[in-house]
């Protein structure tokens, strides 16, 4: 059963900015995660799976 858009579970960065220019995450107990606008959640979002979202992960701690 998906969950609500409003589910209290995003979560946002603690290296986020205060004027909210940011994504939020929301990770499934399945290894899915889910990724938004934070400023604009209603545009929608976007849902990896365990692999590309860790390989997503790896290279923006690779550039950091």
């Amino acid at each position: 059963m998906p969950m609500p858009e409003n589910s209290p579970l995003w979560v946002k960065s603690s290296y986020s900015m205060q004027n909210g220019d940011c994504t939020e995450i929301r990770p499934h107990p399945d290894g899915r995660t889910d990724v938004r606008d934070s400023k604009d959640p209603a545009i929608g979002l976007l849902t990896l799976d365990r692999a590309p979202w860790a390989a997503f992960v790896a290279a923006l701690r690779a550039d950091a």
